[in-house]
């Protein structure tokens, strides 16, 4: 199964792609940061998906939002 979320909001700076599934790291890692959150949600978003055997990545470039997709195996994937 693959599953895609998009939105268009301000987009991730190439060199953050890799970074933002890690505990605490964000696009924007000002202490004064305007969009809040702790920096955990994707990490573990990543480790869920990863429990299932699945895969998670992002398409983003700045100022043009981002698409978050993964990928989950099925029972008969698991099987084989």
């Amino acid at each position: 199964m693959e599953i895609s979320v998009s939105d268009n909001g301000i987009g991730i700076p190439k060199n953050m792609h890799d970074e933002i599934f890690e505990s605490f790291k964000q696009a924007d890692p000002s202490i004064t940061n305007k969009y809040g959150g702790t920096g955990l949600g994707l990490t573990l978003v990543k480790q869920y998906v990863e429990m299932h055997g699945g895969n998670i990545w992002v398409d983003s470039e700045e100022g043009a939002g981002s698409t978050f997709t993964f990928t989950i195996p099925s029972n008969s994937d698991l099987q084989q």
